[in-house]
């Protein structure tokens, strides 16, 4: 009990952060205007920043497997992810209202990847600080998994657009730090550049939080997702059951090591990610299918996101 109660009290305070991102939609405080604004501002310059600020402060990298290995691991999982949502979509969704293919794509492209950012970056600090940087490149993999294989099915064919995910400036910035950390000596790095990249990527996950809050504020009040259950219930069933243990089977198979142990566990611990839904409205899939996997992962990882971290670590150190 005494491990269990901070790990709930850190789950909490993230989604406490996003209830005041959706509260503050609620009153007005936080406009539909500003928000191409604040998610350009997060994704040209705060998360960039993050990312290096993270990457240059944290530990040498031991070997160069130690670079690859994550986001190999992310781009394989998340593929996993997606092909097995799709599968069990395509199959069995007609019988629990999965009818049309818009239905079964959205619902394949949200129970197939995870919150993989927002929710465990913070975590990570908390808890697993070592971790950081490898999540972080982990991270790197399940975006390339999710503007190709993601894309892909989403589309309803070929993902063209995986390319858009190795022009991103949070991948180019993890690129650079990562050069930079092997090739230059820390101490040559100003530490007013430092400071710089700290104060601006402290900002990147409060504000990310609360602007994913606001977006899922959005959706409940145009969609009519609490009209099924089946669909709630068995995304939460892969999602959080299935696919943590295959991630974490395939980790103890694998011997990742204690850092990708960490990695591997905040992300079998993760609800559904909340930027698939942008996917599923830019290519005209069922709006409600994508919030009723996002809204019900969410609130079921109120309880099965520590009950992971807490099983996980039981797990890794027998």
């Amino acid at each position: 009990m005494n491990d269990l109660w901070p790990i709930v009290a850190s789950v909490l305070g993230v989604f406490l952060v996003i209830m005041t991102g959706a509260l503050s939609r609620r009153m007005g405080w936080l406009m539909p205007e500003a928000d191409h604004s604040f998610a350009s501002l997060i994704t040209h310059v705060l998360l960039p920043a993050y990312f290096a600020s993270r990457i240059l402060a944290g530990p040498p990298f031991e070997s160069s497997m130690a670079a690859w290995q994550p986001p190999a691991f992310g781009f394989m999982m998340t593929v996993l992810g997606f092909g097995l949502a799709f599968l069990f979509a395509k199959q069995v969704g007609p019988k629990i209202g999965l009818r049309s293919d818009a239905q079964q794509r959205a619902f394949a492209l949200c129970v197939g990847i995870c919150n993989y950012g927002y929710i465990p970056l913070p975590l990570a600090e908390s808890f697993y600080p070592g971790a950081v940087v490898p999540l972080i490149l982990h991270n790197v993999g399940v975006d390339l998994a999710l503007w190709s294989v993601g894309a892909a099915i989403i589309s309803g064919g070929r993902g063209k657009a995986w390319y858009k995910a190795l022009f991103t400036p949070p991948l180019i910035a993890v690129v650079i730090a990562c050069c930079l950390k092997m090739l230059v000596d820390p101490t040559q790095i100003p530490n007013m550049l430092l400071f710089v990249f700290d104060t601006l990527g402290n900002c990147a996950i409060p504000l990310g939080l609360l602007l994913s809050g606001a977006i899922i504020m959005d959706f409940l009040a145009e969609t009519a997702w609490t009209k099924s259950f089946a669909v709630p219930v068995i995304a939460i069933l892969l999602r959080q059951i299935v696919l943590p243990c295959l991630m974490i089977g395939t980790a103890l198979l694998f011997s990742v090591g204690t850092q990708m142990e960490e990695v591997v566990l905040l992300q079998a611990a993760m609800p559904a990610g909340v930027f698939p839904i942008v996917l599923v409205r830019l290519y005209d899939r069922d709006t409600t299918v994508a919030i009723q996997v996002i809204i019900s992962t969410s609130l079921a990882g109120l309880v099965l996101i520590p009950a992971w971290l807490l099983i996980g670590q039981l797990i890794f150190a027998s």
